[in-house]
Order: C-alpha cells, then sequence, then structure tokens
C-alpha cells in the first residue's frame, strides 16, 4: 500500500478492545503513513487523548470498560479539529449516529477494513468516501431500524414494539436473534 498525503501531523489514535483486530488494524494503518498509538480500554484512550490528543483517531463504541464516546467527548474538547471515527457492531447504528452528533467525523459498522477507516479518516467537507463494496441488506436494515426505535425506547420492548406495531412477542423473538449479514 502506497502511503496517502495525511497531512503535517499523523498521529492516529486506535482504541479497540479486540486484540487481534487492533494489532492488525494498528499495522495496516503504519503502512499507510500514520503514526499509531493503541489502547484497549476507555481509561487508557481517554488518558492518551488528554495527554497526547491526535490529529485521527478511530474508536470502538463499545468497550470492556464503558462506552467509546467517552473516548469521543474527551478528544473533542482536547482538539476540535481532530478528525474522528467511530467503529460500531450489534445494533449500534443509533448510537453511532449519537457519536456523529458529540463530534464523531463519520461511524462504520465492523467489520471495516483499513481502506474503508482511511477514506472516512480522510473524507472532508462535501466529499464523501465512496459507497461501501458491501452495503447491507434490506434484512440487516430492517434489524437495524428496529434496534434504533429499541434504544429510543430506554430498551422496553412493550414500547418498542407498540411504536413499531408489532407483536410484542414477534418483537422479543427478532432482538433475540443475532443481526443479519
Amino acid at each position: 500500500m502506497d502511503q496517502i498525503d495525511i497531512g503535517p501531523d499523523k498521529s492516529l489514535l486506535l482504541v479497540d478492545d479486540d486484540e487481534p483486530f487492533l494489532r492488525r488494524l494498528a499495522k495496516a494503518m503504519e503502512k499507510r503513513g500514520f503514526e499509531v498509538e493503541t489502547a484497549d480500554s476507555v481509561a487508557a484512550g481517554r488518558a492518551i487523548a488528554t495527554a497526547r490528543p491526535p490529529a485521527f483517531a478511530v474508536i470502538d463504541l463499545r468497550l470492556g470498560d464503558g462506552n467509546g464516546l467517552d473516548v469521543v467527548e474527551v478528544l473533542r474538547e482536547r482538539r476540535a479539529d481532530a478528525r474522528l471515527v467511530v467503529l460500531t457492531g450489534y445494533g449500534a447504528i443509533a448510537t453511532a449516529v449519537a457519536a456523529v452528533k458529540i463530534g464523531a467525523t463519520d461511524y462504520l459498522s465492523k467489520p471495516a477494513d483499513a481502506n474503508d477507516i482511511t477514506n472516512a479518516l480522510l473524507a472532508t467537507g462535501d466529499d464523501m468516501p465512496p459507497p461501501p463494496e458491501n452495503p447491507m441488506s434490506a434484512d440487516r436494515v430492517r434489524w437495524e431500524h428496529i434496534q434504533r426505535v429499541y434504544e429510543l425506547c430506554d430498551r422496553n420492548v412493550s414500547e418498542t414494539a407498540r411504536r413499531l406495531n408489532m407483536h410484542r412477542r414477534t418483537l422479543q423473538r427478532i432482538l433475540a436473534k443475532r443481526s443479519p449479514r
């Protein structure tokens, strides 16, 4: 992979509690010219963001010791011009949207590869990154919508079922299943 024009400040903070993914991503981003620092928890991410706020950051939403949004907030306070990308798995698109509202530049669903992450980090202004190679299926979009409403209803199954005009038992079965691809 060729080095990309990142700019004068190449500092990149990666925060993820998936150790193998973190190592692979760090190596891939170093090959692209970033100066990578890694953290595997909210506490470590906040410490680095406070001491040495990077120009770029890729932060997992769900970490073992809390929510990645805490790192996003600290980084936004310490360095307003930082480019932040939030990674999300599960049914956390609604939370990822909240991340964008508090200052993340973009969010990507896991599994995201280094090219997708680099494109999201370096996209500027109205210059949107190219569409994903493998967009979500219709079943996945439906599932994400249900998850979003469920989160907005504070994880109340009865209220979510009422708002989606769906039987409560049907909703419980959907929520018990893993997300479709």
